[in-house]
């Protein structure tokens, strides 16, 4: 005998039985929201007990200090403190984009040169990683990435020592060259149009050793049976690099892309201080958000004004990432961050 319900809901199973249904204006009991937090902390509390000390180290240095974002708009003093010194709006702002011509040079400056930085630094550290994957004597493969990474760990005070010895107008390295095959000396020094590509370079050879590991890590872990296969098929080394390596290789480009982008708006002072001594004649493609400040500042000796701009890059850098990724999502949501 099939299931039957007569009218007043009580359902009938095989051999006559009453089987109890839901009666009319009877409340059914469902787990309340907070009923189902509760359950889920109870269910992986061992997992939130892991993460706590990382998310209290999160919450006290990344996010409680937001609270003296606060100081950038007021007219601070050590008497009064944060919350009591003045408000004066925006006017913290206003000494950098009082010369809007100077702002917008950093701006651009720093915008370029970290584009620059992260095409042609992540061309080179692919590149890079592809070379050691294919290096099959593994002696040799510790030596080329122990020489790759060692400008890693120079500072940049010395690397610009070394580049001042190549580049220097009387007795630099490349000018002595140029002479000797009959070409006319560079003043590298006075010329701003040399630098952006200087710049680029040295920032490759700091960063792409470092950064060439990294991918070469994650080649190290692809599944060796897919270049085997295509070898018996024929692929030759290219075929292979560009159909199985690259490819594989995509998610982490862009992550890491994606990440750099972030950093889009902030230079590193130090690096220029040390590699063109924030030389006026320079200025034109060397002169970024972070020398600016610098220069404008130093004399002041105002932090707040320094902090004002911190902000402003971080807001623009913020939306850059909200748009990249974005952008990323349009082509391939597997690859977007968030």
């Amino acid at each position: 005998m099939y299931n039957a319900t007569d009218g007043h809901g009580a359902g009938l199973q095989r051999g006559g039985n009453a089987m109890p249904g839901k009666q009319k204006g009877q409340v059914v009991n469902r787990p309340h929201g907070n009923n189902k937090v509760a359950e889920h902390f109870r269910k992986y509390y061992q997992l939130w007990l892991l993460a706590l000390p990382g998310i209290a180290l999160t919450l006290m240095f990344a996010y409680i200090p937001m609270s003296g974002l606060v100081i950038i708009f007021k007219d601070y003093n050590f008497k009064d403190g944060i919350f009591g010194s003045p408000w004066v709006g925006l006017k913290n702002f206003e000494f950098f984009f009082a010369n809007f011509s100077n702002a917008w040079r950093a701006t651009k400056n720093t915008i370029i040169l970290n584009l620059f930085y992260t095409v042609f630094g992540t061309v080179a550290a692919v590149g890079l990683a592809i070379m050691f994957n294919e290096i099959r004597h593994k002696k040799f493969l510790k030596v080329s990435q122990s020489l790759s990474i060692m400008p890693y760990f120079i500072s940049w005070v010395v690397a610009g020592g070394i580049l001042r010895a190549l580049l220097n107008y009387d007795g630099g390295a490349i000018n002595n060259l140029l002479v000797s095959i009959g070409f006319e000396r560079l003043d590298f020094y006075n010329d701003p149009k040399y630098w952006r590509v200087i710049l680029t370079l040295c920032n490759i050879w700091k960063s792409a050793g470092y950064n060439g590991i990294i991918y070469f890590s994650t080649i190290a872990g692809f599944d060796t049976s897919l270049y085997e296969s295509a070898q018996v098929d024929g692929a030759n080394l290219w075929q292979r690099i560009r159909y199985i390596t690259i490819p594989l290789l995509k998610p982490t480009i862009i992550i890491l892309f994606l990440l750099s982008i972030g950093k889009i708006m902030s230079g590193d002072l130090t690096m220029m201080m040390s590699i063109t001594n924030l030389s006026p004649m320079l200025l034109d493609t060397t002169d970024i958000i972070d020398t600016y400040v610098y220069r404008s500042v130093i004399g002041v000796g105002d932090f707040v004004m320094g902090s004002a701009v911190g902000l402003y890059q971080s807001i623009f850098g913020f939306i850059l990432v909200l748009f990249s990724n974005w952008l990323v999502g349009r082509f391939d949501k597997d690859y977007q961050l968030f």
